[in-house]
């Protein structure tokens, strides 16, 4: 575990209801955070969020603001979740062992949704970035892998044919940034940079299978520099581009032959597939870029309108103003 201990980190899962999952994102992550006003962030996975907070507001009532559960309780919880924002559903300025905590609920179905077809986009993204996993019933680690994969696709499709293990991870670590609008007034605006170099370790760890696969497929190939810096050169051929968009996920794929054509091919089990038909990498980086963008735009939007929805007039006004200081401290 990274941080403090896993016990206290878990802590939050003794005051709630069952889950089937539940794992950290976020700053709390990073060694050398000392920032004590900032609050650990937790995805929790359920099977059925509207059973699930009914009961848990029975047992926590306070983590909740009381104009949710004047006007509707669980019910509405779950339909401002799913209608207006992007199925998950936040509760933030928990206070769990002396510590503020922010834990969002999401259906186990979309989460995995998400994972292995980036239809929203959302918590795919924060799953492209270390997370400690505290409960894990349903092998969403292994799951996972897929997202893993695909990010790193999406990544070398954006990267010249040289760069560094740090520009890598860097550009993975964006992915799900582009088009957020919070970007341009509420976040730290070298947010990508502190959260890649504070846990470079965590990242290597990570996508070091990808990264081996692609090197057997001659598609990458490592050099050390005089630095240690590890300078990466990869394969820039319409084949080798073409390979990176297969890992792609369905949902992006099938967008990318919307616009730029496909055609059907067998591969290698036998099986008839859909192949996007790119006249060069710089084509398919530009035509995933602009697809990935709108759907981090569309999300973060939508989630961000049932953020203020539920979380209350003060604590939202409180997270936004938090926020907001933290990119202020960040341009000046």
């Amino acid at each position: 575990m990274v941080g403090e201990d896993k016990a206290e980190l878990g802590g939050l899962l003794e005051i709630l209801p069952p889950v089937e999952f539940c794992c950290i994102y976020g700053s709390k992550l990073h060694p050398n955070n000392k920032d004590e006003t900032s609050m650990t962030d937790y995805i929790i996975g359920v099977s059925d969020p509207r059973q699930w907070h009914s009961e848990n507001l029975k047992l926590n009532k306070d983590h909740y603001a009381s104009c949710l559960i004047r006007l509707g309780g669980a019910r509405m919880i779950t339909d401002i979740a799913n209608d207006i924002g992007v199925g998950v559903h936040f509760n933030p300025f928990v206070s769990c062992n002396n510590k503020m905590v922010k834990y969002g609920v999401v259906r186990m179905h979309d989460l995995i949704e998400d994972i292995l077809g980036w239809e929203r986009f959302y918590l795919s993204g924060r799953l492209q970035k270390p997370v400690n996993i505290l409960m894990d019933n349903l092998d969403i680690k292994n799951v996972n892998s897929v997202n893993l994969k695909a990010a790193t696709s999406a990544a070398l499709l954006l990267l010249p044919s040289k760069f560094t293990e740090e520009d890598l991870y860097a550009k993975i670590c964006s992915l799900s940034y582009t088009g957020d609008l919070r970007m341009l007034f509420a976040e730290d605006k070298n947010k990508v940079n502190k959260i890649v170099q504070g846990q470079f370790h965590l990242f290597e760890e990570m996508y070091k299978p990808f990264l081996e696969e692609y090197e057997a497929k001659n598609l990458l190939r490592f050099s050390l520099a005089g630095d240690k810096q590890v300078n990466i050169f990869q394969d820039c051929g319409l084949s080798a581009a073409s390979t990176l968009v297969s890992s792609l996920p369905s949902s992006i794929r099938s967008e990318m032959a919307m616009k730029l054509g496909d055609k059907r091919i067998l591969d290698d089990s036998g099986r008839v597939r859909q192949q996007v038909v790119i006249g060069s990498k710089e084509q398919a980086a530009e035509c995933m870029k602009r697809l990935v963008r709108r759907k981090v735009m569309f999300s973060s939007t939508r989630q961000a309108v049932a953020g203020l929805l539920t979380a209350g007039a003060v604590h939202g006004v409180r997270y936004v103003a938090n926020k907001m200081h933290k990119a202020w401290k960040s341009w000046v």
